[in-house]
C-alpha cells in the first residue's frame, strides 16, 4: 500500500476518533490498530518497529495510569493554567455563579440536540391567564391615552392607577398563597408585552413591579415574617415599591457602589435595636417618587464586629418604607419625554433595624448574588417583551400604513425601497418574538438563564431599535409630527431608554454574553477554574486531570466536525426538523461546532488577555447570540404547526442569522492579534471561503406583502398586539382603512377607466364620483364604500397641529413652580 493511502488511513482514523469524542482508551486502541495495521502490511524493520511501539506503550501507560498522567502531564499543566488564569472578583464570581445553563450550553456543545429544543414544550397560558389578557389588560390598555399620558399630564391618570393596583398588575409573580396572580413568566410576558403596544407608561409601571425588585427578591431570599407582611401589600397595591441600585459614581460597575452601611446599635420603637445607619444617594429608579417601600442595596460593614469577624461584609439588600425618618425621595427624572415615574432617593445616617435586611441576618454580604440569581430571570422577561410589543406595533401599523398610502397612483409598500425596509421589521420581529417566547418558556421551566437573559435583552431592544427606525423611515412626516394620532414618535424617542437600562448594550454585547458565557456554559472551563482555585493539591490535582483531558477530547471533536462541515456544506449531518428547514439545521450545527472551536483557540491563545479584549469578546459574543436566535426561530416554526405562509419570514430571520453569525466569524478572523491562529481557524471553518449571504430581495418584498394584507399569518407575526377597532383610534381607523383597502380601490378603478373613458369628468375625485353616481354609473352603495374608503385613508395619513404657543404655557407654569420651590 502507497505511502500516501496510509496517510489518508491515518487522517481518516484520527478524524473519527475525533468526531466521535472517543475516551483515552478509545484512542490508544485506535492508534493501536492503525500501528498493527502498517507494521503487518509493510513490513518495518525490527528496530524501527520495536522503537515504535515502545513509544506507544509509554504513552499508553502515561495515559492510563492516573498517577502518572498527573504528574506527567496534567500537574504541569495546571500550573501552566494558574499563571494565565484571569483573576475573578468576588462580583464576578458571584454572576457566574448565579443562573443556570440551558440552551446555551447546547451551542456551546458545539453538537446541539436539535430534538431536545423541539420537544420543550411550547409555552402555553391558562385558562385564567387567558381571560386576564382578554378582560383586565384589555380594558387597561382602553384606558390608556398616549397623548394625554405622555403630553398633557406626563404621568398616568389618577382613574389608571387605580386600575392597575386593584386589579392584581402589581402582583402578577407573587403567588396566589399571598393574594397575587401567581402567573407563569410567560403570561407576565404577554402582559408586558401586550400592554407595549399600547403605552409605554403603563407598561413600565406594570412591568418594574414584577421584574428585579422586593417582591422577586421576597419571594426568593425574605423571611416568612417579611414575606407574610408585605407580598400581600405588594400584590393588592397598598405598597408601590421601587429599588434603587444605581449611584452616581457606579452605573455599569454596580459591584462598586459607594452607597454603605455600618453595623450598629440604634434606638428603634424606643428600644436599642440591633441595626444599620446607611448612607445612599441613588439615581435613574423607576418608581421611585411614587414608591411607598424602597429596595435599597448597599456595602455592608461591621466595624464593632457585632455580627462576627467579618468586617467588610459586603453588598446587602433591605427594605426601607419611604415614609422612615431620613429617607428623602427625590423630584423626578424626565428620560427623553418618557412619562413613567423615574427619579433620584438619597439617605444619610438612616438607622434600619437589622430584621429590614431582606432574608434577616443570614443574608448580609449575599446582596450581589441575591441580584444576579433574580436578573437571570427577571431581564428575561421585562425587556425583551416590552422591545416585542413595540415591535409588534410598529410592524402592524406600518404594512397598514404602506398599503393605504399612495404617492404615484401606486401603494407605497409596493416600492422596492420600501419593501427592503419592511423586510428588515417583519423578520426583526418574527426574531425577537420567538427569542422572546422560548426564553419565557425556559423561565417556567425552572431555569434561570443568566446568559440567554443579556442575549434577548441586547438583541430585543437592538433589533427594537431597528424595526422602529425603518418604521418612522417608511412613515416619513407621518412618524415625526407628534400628537395624538401618533403611534410611533414616542416610541422611537424612547428606545434608548432599554438599550440603557439593565445593563447598557455595550457593555452586554462586549463584556457579559461572551465573557459570561464562555465560563459559564462551556462544559470543562468553569471546572478548571475552580480546580485552579482549590486549595487542597491532591483534590486540584484529581479535578483538574479529569476536566483537561475531557476539555482536549471536546476542542478536538469541535475542530473535527467544523472541519468536517465546512468541507461538506454541513450535508452529511443528520437532523431533525420541516424538510423545508433542514438546510438552516445543518448549517447551524456547523457554526456551533465552529463557535466552539474558536471559543477555545481564542481561550487557549490570549488566555487572560481575552477579558481585555472586548471588540474580539463581543464578536464572539454576536455568534452566540446569532445561534440562540436562530435556535428560537426554528423552535417557533415547530411550535406554531409549520406554518407555510410564514416560511417568507423564517427564512429571512435564518439567513440574517447566519449571514450575522459569518460576518462575526469574519470580524474575529481579521483582528486576532496572532494572525497565523487566525488563518488556522478560518480555514478549519471556513475552508472554502464565506458560505453564506443576506437575505434576497425576494423574501424582502414577499415580507412586504404579508405586513400589507389581512391574513392570519400577519395577525400571527402582531399576535398579542391591542387593536381597538375604532376610527377616532390611530391604529383601529388604520386597521380599518386596511380592511376597506380591496372594495375602495375596485371603486377607484372603476371611477378612473370612466374618467379616462371620457364618461365623466370634474377637477377632483369627489366631483368625479358625484357625476358619476348622477349619471347612473355608479351604485350609491358603491360610492359610499368609496366615501368611507377615502375618508378612512386621508384620516390615517393625516397628521396633528396645534396652536403657534403650543407647550409655551406649560414651560412657564413649570418654571414658575421650579422656583418656587427653591424659594421655599
Amino acid at each position: 500500500m502507497s505511502t500516501l493511502l496510509w496517510v489518508a488511513c491515518a487522517v481518516a482514523a484520527v478524524w473519527a476518533l475525533a468526531y466521535f469524542r472517543a475516551n483515552r482508551i478509545g484512542w490508544l486502541a485506535g492508534v493501536g490498530v492503525f500501528f498493527l495495521a502498517v507494521d503487518w502490511w509493510s513490513g518495518i524493520g525490527s528496530v524501527a518497529s520495536t522503537v515504535l511501539w515502545l513509544v506507544f506503550l509509554a504513552v499508553g501507560v502515561i495515559t492510563l495510569i492516573p498517577g502518572l498522567r498527573r504528574s506527567f502531564v496534567s500537574d504541569r499543566l495546571l500550573k501552566w493554567f494558574r499563571g494565565v488564569m484571569p483573576q475573578v472578583s468576588q462580583t464576578e464570581q458571584e454572576a457566574l455563579d448565579a443562573g443556570t445553563v440551558w440552551w446555551d450550553g447546547e451551542i456551546f456543545s458545539g453538537a446541539p440536540s436539535w430534538q431536545k429544543l423541539l420537544s420543550t414544550p411550547k409555552p402555553v397560558l391558562t385558562p385564567e391567564e387567558l381571560a386576564f389578557l382578554d378582560g383586565p389588560v384589555e380594558e387597561l390598555c382602553r384606558l390608556c391615552d398616549d397623548w394625554e399620558i405622555s403630553h398633557e399630564l406626563n404621568n398616568l391618570p389618577e382613574e389608571v392607577w387605580h386600575y392597575i393596583r386593584n386589579n392584581g398588575f402589581l402582583g402578577m409573580i407573587i403567588p396566589k398563597d399571598y393574594g397575587g396572580l401567581g402567573f407563569s413568566a410567560f403570561a407576565h410576558s404577554q402582559v408586558i408585552q401586550k400592554l407595549a403596544t399600547r403605552n409605554a407608561t403603563a407598561c413600565v409601571t406594570v412591568m418594574v413591579p414584577n421584574s428585579l425588585g422586593p417582591a422577586e427578591l421576597l419571594l426568593h431570599y425574605g423571611t416568612d415574617e417579611q414575606k407574610n407582611y408585605y407580598l400581600p401589600r405588594l400584590a393588592s397595591g397598598q405598597e408601590m415599591p421601587c429599588f434603587a441600585l444605581t449611584n452616581p459614581d457606579a452605573g455599569s460597575d454596580a459591584g462598586s457602589i459607594p452607597d454603605y452601611g455600618v453595623v450598629c446599635k440604634g434606638e428603634y420603637d424606643g428600644k436599642e435595636t440591633l441595626g444599620i445607619r446607611v448612607t445612599w444617594e441613588k439615581r435613574y429608579i423607576t418608581l421611585s417618587p411614587v414608591a411607598t417601600l424602597l429596595g435599597l442595596a448597599f456595602k455592608l460593614y461591621d466595624p464593632d464586629a457585632l455580627l462576627g469577624d467579618e468586617r467588610d461584609i459586603g453588598i446587602t439588600l433591605a427594605l426601607i418604607p419611604t415614609t422612615h425618618p431620613g429617607v428623602s425621595i427625590g423630584r423626578r427624572h424626565f428620560p427623553l419625554n418618557a412619562s413613567f415615574m423615574n427619579g433620584p432617593n438619597s439617605g444619610k445616617d438612616v438607622f434600619i433595624p437589622l430584621d429590614w435586611v431582606i432574608g434577616g441576618r443570614a443574608y448580609v454580604g449575599q446582596g450581589w448574588r441575591m441580584l444576579m440569581e433574580s436578573l437571570a430571570a427577571g431581564r428575561s422577561i421585562s425587556l425583551p417583551s416590552s422591545s416585542a410589543g413595540m415591535a409588534k406595533i410598529a410592524a402592524r401599523t406600518t404594512g397598514a400604513y404602506a398599503r393605504i398610502r399612495s404617492q404615484f397612483k401606486l401603494p407605497i409598500g409596493k416600492f422596492e425601497g420600501v419593501d427592503e425596509a419592511m423586510g428588515r421589521i417583519g423578520g426583526n420581529t418574527y426574531t425577537v418574538d420567538a427569542a422572546r417566547c422560548m426564553t419565557a418558556g425556559a423561565v417556567d421551566l425552572g431555569e434561570k438563564p443568566s446568559v440567554i437573559s443579556a442575549i434577548v435583552k441586547y438583541h430585543a431592544t437592538e433589533r427594537g431599535r431597528q424595526v422602529v427606525n425603518d418604521a418612522m423611515d417608511v412613515h416619513g412626516g407621518k412618524g415625526i409630527c407628534l400628537g395624538p394620532n401618533n403611534y410611533l414618535g414616542r416610541a422611537y424617542q424612547q428606545v434608548p431608554i432599554g438599550i440603557t437600562v439593565e445593563g447598557a448594550n455595550i457593555l452586554t454585547r462586549t463584556m457579559m454574553i461572551f465573557g459570561q458565557g464562555a465560563i459559564r456554559c462551556h462544559p470543562y472551563v468553569l471546572k478548571e477554574i475552580a480546580a485552579a482555585a482549590e486549595s487542597d493539591p491532591v483534590k486540584a490535582s484529581d479535578e483538574f486531570d479529569k476536566a483537561f483531558w475531557g476539555h482536549a477530547s471536546f476542542v478536538v471533536s469541535n475542530l473535527a466536525r467544523a472541519l468536517f462541515g465546512g468541507l461538506t456544506g454541513a450535508r452529511l449531518f443528520t437532523v431533525p426538523g420541516a424538510p423545508e428547514l433542514k438546510t438552516y439545521y445543518r448549517q447551524l450545527t456547523r457554526m456551533c461546532a465552529g463557535f466552539a472551536f474558536a471559543a477555545d483557540v481564542a481561550m487557549l491563545v490570549l488566555g487572560g488577555n481575552l477579558k481585555r479584549k472586548e471588540k474580539l469578546s463581543g464578536r464572539l459574543g454576536d455568534i452566540l447570540s446569532q445561534l440562540y436566535l436562530a435556535s428560537a426561530v426554528l423552535k417557533r416554526f415547530e411550535d406554531e404547526g409549520r406554518q407555510k405562509a410564514d416560511l417568507p419570514l423564517v427564512h429571512w430571520a435564518l439567513k440574517d442569522a447566519l449571514r450575522g453569525t459569518q460576518e462575526a466569524f469574519y470580524g474575529v478572523f481579521d483582528n486576532f492579534p496572532n494572525r497565523a491562529v487566525a488563518l488556522v481557524m478560518r480555514l478549519v471553518i471556513f475552508p472554502w471561503g464565506r458560505s453564506f449571504s443576506a437575505p434576497e430581495d425576494r423574501i424582502g418584498t414577499e415580507i412586504a406583502r404579508l405586513m400589507m394584507q389581512p391574513s392570519e399569518a400577519r395577525d400571527r407575526l402582531t399576535n398579542n398586539t391591542f387593536v381597538w377597532r375604532r376610527e377616532d383610534d390611530p391604529v383601529g381607523c388604520l386597521e380599518l382603512a386596511l380592511e376597506a383597502v380591496p372594495e375602495g380601490e375596485a371603486a377607484e378603478a372603476k371611477l378612473r377607466a370612466l374618467v379616462k373613458a371620457g364618461t365623466v369628468d370634474g377637477y377632483t375625485e369627489s366631483e368625479q364620483l358625484e357625476r358619476a353616481v348622477e349619471a347612473g354609473e355608479f351604485a350609491a352603495d358603491d360610492a359610499t364604500a368609496l366615501r368611507r374608503f377615502w375618508t378612512l385613508r386621508r384620516n390615517c395619513i393625516m397628521v396633528d397641529d396645534f396652536p403657534h404657543d403650543v407647550g409655551r404655557n406649560e414651560r412657564k407654569e413649570t418654571t414658575t413652580s421650579e422656583r418656587a420651590e427653591v424659594a421655599a
